[in-house]
């Protein structure tokens, strides 16, 4: 069944929608008292017509009162049980977006890294708020209002079939009209409201990129060039919904106008069969109170038609991200890590991103356990590659990389990933506390230890020149503390790791360079049996490595400690003397 399909997305859709039968069940059967309740008044209404008198010359007030007291007890009854109705698709709504939320998000947990590489953070927001939102806002009650209009449909027809079965050949005609134009806008309205998905989900992730980088563009005076893409993109954004919106509201309309054709020939068939004495007036103000009650649903239906569309489109995108390729799985055979000793080794691995485009190829590395292993090279040379399939982020093409003597394919994966700590250029501090984002996924650990660690990476006297120290709440990633200071936090929560194997990774290419000394002098202490893997661009800060592995096109040219490549007077020298005579410069 194709995913795009109708019949397939239904099917997903009531698979949400069946998980809370109970309240399916209690909702269906408010509805269903409901309306058969309001649908009785019409026949009800009849039989008070006929009391008065026009049959027989006389007025029975005992029979208006009676019918017309049944009606205003029937009516009310309905209302009653409408409200309920109302409470329970509330409560279902609120479950169905809950669940689908809950299921979109555990999805994006365990899509591997290549998928955020690929997409937009604000197209997956946009799918995760709005998709979700149009989906869920007529999933649960349209599906309700569905079967109560066929409930209304069904019952109306037979009561019109009772009183004037000859009348209601009528539908013949303005039946299969009124379907073949719900089925032709429909068919033009899809498509349309699926690009108005997609283009919504553009101008969010130019939104979302543009406020991430409002100080380059400032920097830059692109202030106009950015304005200018976002009316572009906005002006598509706005010309898709109209047109999606016109199309779909196109439908009812056209159905109401034949309802409004078929009510023109219930009158006049009605009017000739009473004055030919063939039916009653009662029964001709029933059967046109049933008419419009028919015909009402139809028009209503092709309403919520209109809105499936777009629900249909939206739920593409989200059921998209649901199915989603996760990280392939461990194999049955993994290990989980017991005891790490942090022997790593890369042996003629072979990498790329695209096939065709080799990013590492032949690619050798040997970093015993303990030890400081840095690795240097021009950008692109493939040296965050290297990280990223150290932690598992993207698999290799060939070879084999080690731990401890161990495939890290025969590991299981969140305990090869847990034996590692990062710090990467890019901060990220969540909302919460100081304390707390220190102690990031390390709960347990004590203050002291915290303190220490803040200490060791030169911001504990920042934090308690804080109002509040170490319960400062930190919020928007930290907006309000400078880059540097967010980088400290972020090397004080790696020291706080009991892991035995370190990535830093241009960790501090934010902070002063005495800072940076007094750093790399208090990692080495705190970090002395830890296996650490070093990737930085000044050289200056790397001269201590016990091993320092050159990287160009993808493989290693050079490999040694400072002053043996020095001596080598090869890539890293020359690398190493551009740098220094820019700073003399």
């Amino acid at each position: 069944m194709k995913k795009s399909s109708k019949s397939y997305l239904l099917l997903r859709l009531w698979q949400y929608l069946s998980k809370y039968k109970i309240i399916l069940i209690a909702g269906s059967l408010c509805m269903f008292l409901s309306n058969i309740l309001s649908l009785s008044g019409p026949r009800l209404s009849g039989k008070a017509i006929d009391a008065i008198g026009t049959k027989k010359g006389g007025v029975d007030f005992e029979k208006v009162f009676y019918y017309a007291g049944l009606m205003a007890a029937f009516y009310l009854l309905s209302a009653v049980f409408d409200y309920f109705l109302s409470l329970l698709t509330i409560k279902l709504t609120r479950n169905v977006i809950y669940q689908m939320r809950k299921d979109v998000f555990e999805s994006l947990a365990k899509l591997p890294v290549s998928f955020f590489d690929k997409y937009q953070t604000g197209n997956i927001i946009s799918v995760v708020s709005y998709d979700i939102d149009t989906v869920n806002l007529s999933l649960a009650g349209d599906f309700l209002q569905i079967l109560q209009s066929a409930i209304t449909v069904l019952f109306s027809f037979i009561m019109m079939l009772t009183i004037a079965p000859s009348m209601v050949l009528i539908f013949v005609v303005t039946i299969p009209a009124t379907v073949f134009l719900t089925r032709f806008v429909t068919s033009r309205s899809r498509p349309l409201f699926r690009i108005r998905s997609r283009k919504l989900g553009e101008l969010n992730g130019y939104v979302e990129e543009m406020l991430n980088g409002q100080k380059t563009t400032k920097a830059y005076g692109r202030e106009q060039e950015v304005i200018a893409v976002f009316e572009k993109k906005n002006a598509d954004s706005v010309d898709s919904n109209t047109r999606a919106e016109y199309y779909g509201t196109l439908s009812a309309p056209s159905v109401n106008f034949m309802n409004n054709v078929s009510m023109a020939l219930i009158s006049v068939v009605g009017s000739l069969l009473f004055l030919y004495g063939k039916i009653g007036l009662g029964d001709v103000s029933s059967f046109i109170q049933y008419s419009r009650k028919f015909s009402g649903p139809i028009n209503e239906m092709a309403n919520i038609i209109g809105e499936l569309q777009s629900a249909f489109a939206a739920a593409e995108r989200v059921f998209r991200l649901i199915d989603e390729l996760p990280e392939k799985p461990d194999t049955e055979s993994a290990e989980i890590l017991r005891e790490v000793y942090g022997d790593v080794a890369l042996k003629n691995v072979n990498f790329s991103y695209q096939e065709g485009q080799p990013v590492l190829h032949d690619f050798d590395l040997e970093a015993p356990a303990g030890k400081q292993i840095a690795i240097v090279g021009p950008t692109g040379a493939g040296k965050t590659t290297v990280i990223n399939l150290l932690m598992r982020f993207y698999d290799i093409d060939s070879g084999t990389i080690l731990l401890d003597d161990k495939d890290i394919y025969g590991i299981k994966r969140d305990s090869l990933r847990g034996a590692y700590s990062m710090v990467l250029q890019d901060t990220w501090l969540f909302h919460g506390t100081i304390f707390e984002n220190l102690t990031y996924g390390n709960e347990n650990i004590t203050m002291e230890k915290v303190i220490e660690a803040a200490k060791a990476a030169e911001i504990h006297s920042y934090i308690m020149s804080l109002p509040k120290g170490y319960d400062t709440l930190l919020s928007d990633n930290g907006v309000h503390i400078s880059k540097g200071q967010r980088q400290l936090l972020t090397i004080a929560r790696a020291m706080l790791s009991e892991s035995k194997m370190l990535i830093l990774d241009e960790a501090t290419s934010n902070v002063d360079t005495r800072t940076e000394l007094l750093i790399q002098k208090a990692m080495r202490n705190l970090m002395e049996d830890k296996t650490c893997f070093v990737i930085a661009h000044r050289l200056s800060t790397i001269q201590n490595a016990d091993m320092i592995l050159v990287v160009k096109d993808g493989t290693v040219v050079e490999k040694g400690t400072h002053e043996q490549l020095l001596g080598q007077k090869g890539f890293y020298y020359a690398l190493h003397s551009a740098q220094f005579e820019r700073r003399r410069a």
